[in-house]
């Protein structure tokens, strides 16, 4: 496993997201906490989860307490874990998803994250995604009272443009040390943001890394309907004997040293196989014709 830098914490250069293990079509218990050890047994660090990962209207926090019994469970070394938490959405029994940056509300689900996961200190908290009925800046500034609270070691934004990040960065300076938003070969409208934390020196977390991927592994019609832009990271995959997920992982390592893609996994292979592609180095040929196949992609 490579490891990358978030603030001064040293993780794997590929992270696991938590949420498919909580929301609707989760898998039972037992393969949902064999999911999380299989991630650690490969030498993954990073845990990305949040307050709102569950089912809607039911049981609040039910993957932040699945992280803390996994970990408890588990047989190894856990000292070096990072585990990332975000508070500001919430999911209602409609099954939508709410947005609440009101900083007493982050202060509070920041208070229910700590007793959930367990510890004195949440590792990375996070800023699920603006409110735009609160300012901004308000948003950030409960984060800035829970790290000098010592109730946060490290806080992040997600779901952020340019003008945040810089507003964060000035209101949180070195304690801000990551941006988490979608990204993939399919979605790639954050690049100015992604070019902008390389500077700022600040981790960027791609949520939602594999898009198009899964598409480009399909058989038939499916995959000939994606064939003509994502077939490459196919091409290129097997070319290697590995799993186009693996190239795609691979790709956005190569994308920037700051890029830490956290793949969610609902088993114990597919974590396996994602946390592998730490190890995948592409060549340049290989990156000039995965580059080529998601120019002008939004």
């Amino acid at each position: 496993m490579r490891y990358r830098t978030l603030g001064a914490r040293r993780v794997s250069a590929i992270g696991l997201g938590v949420m498919p293990l909580s929301i609707e079509g989760r898998p039972d218990d037992r393969r949902a906490l064999a999911t999380v050890h299989a991630a650690l047994d490969a030498g993954v660090t990073l845990l990305d989860t949040a307050d709102s990962y569950h089912l809607p209207g039911t049981e609040p926090g039910h993957n932040e307490l699945l992280v803390a019994r996994a970990l408890a469970a588990y047989g190894g070394d856990t000292d070096g874990v990072l585990v990332a938490t975000k508070g500001g959405r919430g999911r209602p029994a409609d099954g939508s998803w709410t947005v609440n940056g009101d900083p007493r509300h982050l202060k509070a689900a920041a208070e229910a994250s700590l007793r959930r996961l367990g510890v004195e200190a949440i590792g990375l908290y996070q800023l699920h995604k603006p409110d735009p009925a609160v300012p901004f800046e308000e948003s950030v500034g409960a984060l800035r009272e829970l790290l000098d609270a010592g109730k946060i070691r490290l806080a992040g934004v997600s779901n952020t443009d340019v003008d945040q990040i810089r507003a964060a960065h000035r209101i949180l300076g070195d304690r801000l040390v990551s941006v988490q938003n979608q990204y993939s070969p399919a979605v790639r409208d954050s690049e100015a943001e992604l070019r902008l934390c390389t500077e700022l020196g600040l981790a960027f977390l791609p949520w939602s890394p594999l898009g198009g991927i899964s598409r480009s592994s399909l058989d038939g019609p499916a995959r000939t309907a994606h064939e003509p832009r994502f077939g490459a990271f196919r091409a290129v995959a097997s070319a290697r004997g590995v799993s186009p997920q693996q190239v795609c992982l691979a790709w956005l390592l190569a994308r920037s040293a700051a890029v830490i893609p956290i793949p969610g996994a609902s088993r114990p292979q597919t974590i396996r196989d994602s946390a592998a592609a730490a190890d995948l180095v592409l060549g340049a040929e290989e990156l000039a014709r995965l580059n080529g196949a998601t120019v002008g992609v939004g």
